[in-house]
């Protein structure tokens, strides 16, 4: 694999312990891996323009253990790109958009950095999968690893209340300091006994967290929203976005509100540049509806679970996923393929699975570890099939041990027929493989990426599935069915209609 590294990711991160220090576990690995790293031209020609002589000095020493990229493409005679990224303000803009243009032509596998513009542009290209925080990097590439004993571990995320969380943990600091009756706050919820999610790292601090509440009252916002029980995220904090712990945490608030059959989520967020916040709950839903009046506005953004007819009427059946998730559309303009999967990538996909945490449970119980429980997810195939599109419904299911229907999901993109040496390019973040695992297979692999809805609530077995028409046997590929079979099976296996758009 080719890596482009960012320069800013190891220039003047000596304050930053934590990323320092997961820098250093992450070049371990990648030296490990035998991964190839490159640095652009232009980050050393930026370095070079330092007017500060030690400095630059000292930061031309350590881009020297790098390769140089050799006649990258250039940026500006791409317009289509160029339209998506933004002409450049700087020069600083110029060399952001010629280092990620090396992501996007596939010049490189992967681009590592902590600019947040980058990761902004990357996702309005589509391939912001490709593009990673040191922490992402070294989950990723960790997991590439072919041994047991890896450096660094998947996180575990746990319920607990908020008496138990020391308020002078450098997360809340921000807080601290955009609320100044923060602290008269926290000791109030804490004598309340609020419960909350918290993700500690090996040192005890926290790195993600997750305070909620439920309400049912109007919102004193400009427009004010009416009186309408919703959940509030009251907290939503992650320290350096790794392990997808952000979007695990977005998926557990929609099932808190679930359990409780509440269909709108919200939350109130001063936005900084470079937001990932902001970025992170665009992405499943949530928009800007109101703001809090005061010497500082406030945002509001909203998430609906349920949309009604207005607000679907202009979309897309996978931006109605992707807005409302987890509600999808099901009707007669997309596909229905029921796709086989053996246990031990079943196992791998839906982690939650077997352990009792469904999506329309109120809680989840004990502590449970981030990789496979988020919403967005791979899936690699070797079935020939050509014709499954961006909105189309899949239906997993698991052989062998159940041999029976068990999870619904909705298709975000699909490519078919993909060498395995461009497979690990594609899923990028996706990713619950090893590249040892996907190497194992000469042959090329199709992958779906999909956003996992429900499962279930009812497994449906083969032998009924046989005896509705549904199939004729055991599937060994992918394979379509009709509309009136989908219809049968959302019926039998307790699919809540509810979140369903026709």
């Amino acid at each position: 694999m080719r890596v482009l590294i960012d320069t800013n990711i190891f220039i003047s991160r000596e304050a930053d312990r934590v990323v320092s220090a997961d820098l250093v576990d992450l070049h371990r690995i990648l030296n490990e891996l035998r991964t190839e790293l490159f640095v652009h031209p232009l980050s050393i020609t930026e370095l070079k323009n330092d007017k500060d002589d030690v400095r630059r000095e000292v930061n031309l020493s350590k881009i020297r253990a790098y390769s140089i990229i050799d006649n990258p493409p250039n940026p500006d005679k791409d317009r289509k790109y160029c339209g998506r990224v933004g002409e450049p303000r700087t020069e600083h803009d110029r060399i952001d958009n010629a280092i990620l243009f090396c992501v996007y032509r596939n010049a490189v596998d992967f681009l590592l950095t902590e600019d947040r513009d980058i990761h902004k542009k990357a996702q309005a290209l589509g391939i912001e999968d490709r593009v990673f925080l040191v922490s992402e990097a070294l989950a990723f590439f960790n997991q590439q690893i072919p041994r047991k004993d890896q450096i660094a571990t998947p996180p575990a995320l746990v319920q607990d209340y908020v008496y138990n969380l020391n308020i002078e943990d450098p997360i809340f600091n921000s807080l601290i300091a955009d609320y100044t009756p923060f602290r008269q706050w926290f000791e109030e919820i804490s004598r309340k006994g609020r419960k909350c999610y918290v993700n500690r790292r090996s040192d005890g601090s926290i790195g993600a967290l997750l305070i909620y509440k439920i309400e049912e009252e109007s919102i004193s916002s400009v427009p004010p929203l009416p009186k309408k029980r919703r959940l509030k995220i009251a907290t939503l904090k992650v320290t350096h976005i790794g392990y997808k712990i952000g979007e695990l945490l977005i998926k557990v608030s929609i099932d808190l509100a679930l359990g409780q059959d509440i269909d709108e989520i919200y939350l109130t967020h001063f936005i900084e540049p470079e937001d990932h916040l902001v970025e992170l709950i665009q992405d499943f839903g949530f928009y800007q509806a109101a703001v809090l009046p005061g010497d500082r506005p406030e945002p509001v953004f909203v998430k609906h679970l349920k949309p009604n007819g207005p607000m679907i009427d202009s979309l897309q059946p996978v931006d109605i996923s992707r807005m409302f998730y987890p509600s999808f559309y099901d009707g007669e303009f997309v596909g229905k393929f029921v796709v086989p999967i053996l246990p031990e990538f079943h196992e791998k996909l839906f982690t939650d699975f077997r352990k009792g945490r469904q999506s329309l449970l109120p809680e989840y119980l004990g502590e449970f570890v981030i990789e496979g429980n988020t919403i967005k997810k791979a899936y690699l195939t070797q079935s020939r099939i050509k014709k499954l599109k961006p909105g189309d419904i899949v239906l997993f299911y698991r052989s062998e041990d159940i041999q029976g229907i068990t999870s619904i999901g909705v298709v975000d993109e699909f490519h078919p027929d993909i060498s395995p040496g461009e497979i690990m390019r594609i899923i990028g973040k996706r990713s619950v493989y090893s590249e040892e695992e996907i190497e194992r297979s000469i042959k090329n692999r199709s992958i779906i990426l999909f956003r996992h809805h429900f499962h279930l609530k009812d497994s449906i077995p083969l032998d009924k599935l046989m005896q509705a028409g549904v199939l004729n046997g055991p599937p060994q590929t992918i394979g379509e069915i009709s509309q009136s079979s989908y219809e049968w099976i959302k019926i039998n296996g307790g699919i809540d209609e509810s979140f369903t758009v026709h």
